[in-house]
């Protein structure tokens, strides 16, 4: 398979719609033995829009551990642009409905707005302090690009704050912390034939963004460009970032690493593969890094921990291309990684050396896992590996379930994705009615931890759950990055196989 042309895009600008998941039209491989299982139910609640179609979680964390949800839906609003949009804000492509990010706390669905005269914005990132960061528009369309411009943003209080930029066009806010730190890209004004990371048009810069001090420039490792995706509640900033201007003629880009930023410095975190194209996904609160990084082909792509100056290989299933998807600050990982001959894909829990293959839901061949908590439950989707159906899972104690299985029946919606899962037990996604439109969802599980919630049926009901694969143990040990390598001062997607692609 050939490597196409790389595009950094923050997973938060994704669209999330059912038509974004990444399989290949081909063998699926065999499951294993279905088993019947005793589980809770699950109280469902249907976020519904802000008097539109659709609504969807961009990506990155949309669910904290006080229940909140947060998330974009269409309002009534004719979007005046239309079909003109913002490729890195809009999640549902070109919409002709004005959309807004929306807060789903204590029981009611609140339309977050957007910067005054705007239209659309949509969040990228939501704290447990209750700070949501992400984009929206701002009224002009990017001479550059011909597409609506949009800018930085943080709501919190009832308030929309804009960001800023580096006084170029547009700037989007992709993370941030319990300490009220934002970060993520902005443009600058001077122009850039690499500018790959939001196709800008001009350098595209790493920020970090306090209350007190604004806008503050990261810097690079010695490129153009950087962007910074992660900040965990230490401070620490992680990013990525070209190391210079002179394209690989593989690629047709400049080479770049990830970057751990913290006491004002930038550090380069290489890659440990041999490649030169190193994509940042995630970080926990312990300052490890997760993503997935090429090798010297530029064409295959494993997932990667990176841990106290170890860049370790989490391996796949035998196939070239994988991804490490979230992890938790117990170092517990979840993502998804080919099979032999990119047959399958297969969702992955990977703790202390060992790579789990999650299986599938009955009836499917390919998955992928989205979010783990701190109880090492998994949530993603499970899927036939055409593309053509997909069901939402959890994956707690070996055991895989089809999550539409656990909720009520009758139920309008069926789950399609599962994308975050708090600490709590809740998760939160998106899923598909009848007549086509997908709407957000909550589930609140009916357990001892959540008394007295409306609705909830208490009784424990008897689903079909798969076990486990057999694990892997992966066996590519971790290894220290050269002291010369660290000494160098200089959403985000890599290319992988896509529905009805051959190899």
């Amino acid at each position: 398979m050939k490597s196409g042309k790389l595009l950094w895009i923050p997973a938060i600008a994704v669209c999330a719609m059912p038509t974004s998941a990444v399989l290949l039209a081909g063998q699926d491989v065999q499951t294993p033995k279905h088993h019947h299982h005793k589980h809770h139910h699950y109280q469902l609640i249907d976020l519904g829009t802000l008097g539109g179609t659709n609504s969807t979680m961009a990506g990155g964390r949309a669910l904290n551990n006080h229940g909140t949800v947060v998330g974009c839906a269409d309002t009534s609003t004719p979007d005046p642009n239309y079909p003109n949009f913002n490729i890195y804000l809009s999640p549902f492509g070109a919409d002709p409905l004005v959309f807004h990010t929306f807060e789903f706390k204590d029981g009611s669905v609140a339309d977050k707005g957007a910067l005054p005269g705007a239209d659309n914005s949509c969040e990228s990132f939501l704290t447990d302090r209750g700070l949501i960061v992400g984009g929206s528009e701002n009224g002009l369309i990017d001479p550059l690009t011909g597409w609506p411009a949009m800018e930085a943003v943080a709501w919190h209080n009832g308030q929309v704050t804009s960001l800023g930029t580096f006084g170029g066009n547009e700037s989007f806010a992709i993370g941030a912390n319990n300490r009220g730190q934002v970060v993520g890209a902005a443009a600058n004004t001077v122009p850039d034939p690499f500018s790959v990371f939001f196709g800008w048009g001009t350098q595209t810069r790493a920020f970090v963004w306090t209350q007190s001090h604004g806008l503050q420039d990261l810097g690079t490792l010695g490129g153009p460009d950087a962007l910074a995706i992660n900040i965990n509640d230490r401070g620490q900033i992680f990013g990525a970032s070209y190391t210079s201007d002179l394209p690989n003629p593989l690629t047709g880009i400049p080479p770049f690493d990830a970057f751990l930023y913290e006491n004002g410095k930038m550090t380069d975190i290489p890659n440990g593969f041999g490649g030169t194209q190193v994509d940042p996904f995630g970080a926990n609160n312990r300052g490890q890094l997760i993503g997935a990084a090429s090798f010297a082909d530029e064409a295959t792509f494993h997932p990667f921990l990176w841990s106290k100056g170890k860049f370790i290989d989490l391996g796949t299933f035998g196939g070239t291309i994988g991804e490490a998807d979230w992890i938790n600050d117990a170092g517990a990982v979840t993502g998804q990684a080919w099979t032999s001959g990119n047959a399958a894909l297969r969702g992955f829990f990977w703790k202390n050396g060992i790579l789990t293959d999650i299986g599938t839901v009955e009836g499917d061949g390919c998955s992928g896992g989205l979010s783990i908590n701190s109880t090492d439950q998994i949530v993603g989707f499970s899927a036939t590996c055409d593309g053509s159906v997909f069901h939402a899972f959890l994956w707690e104690d070996g055991k895989i379930v089809d999550l539409n299985s656990l909720i009520s029946r009758g139920a309008d919606l069926h789950l399609l994705q599962a994308t975050n899962i708090n600490d709590r037990g809740e998760i939160a996604g998106f899923g598909v009615l009848p007549n086509g439109d997908v709407h957000a969802f909550l589930l609140v599980p009916c357990d001892e931890s959540h008394h007295g919630v409306e609705g909830c049926d208490y009784s424990m009901i008897a689903v079909s759950t798969t076990t486990s694969v057999e694990p892997t143990i992966y066996a590519t040990p971790g290894r220290k990055l050269p002291i010369a390598l660290w000494q160098r001062r200089n959403r985000f997607h890599f290319p992988r196989p896509v529905i009805g692609q051959t190899n």
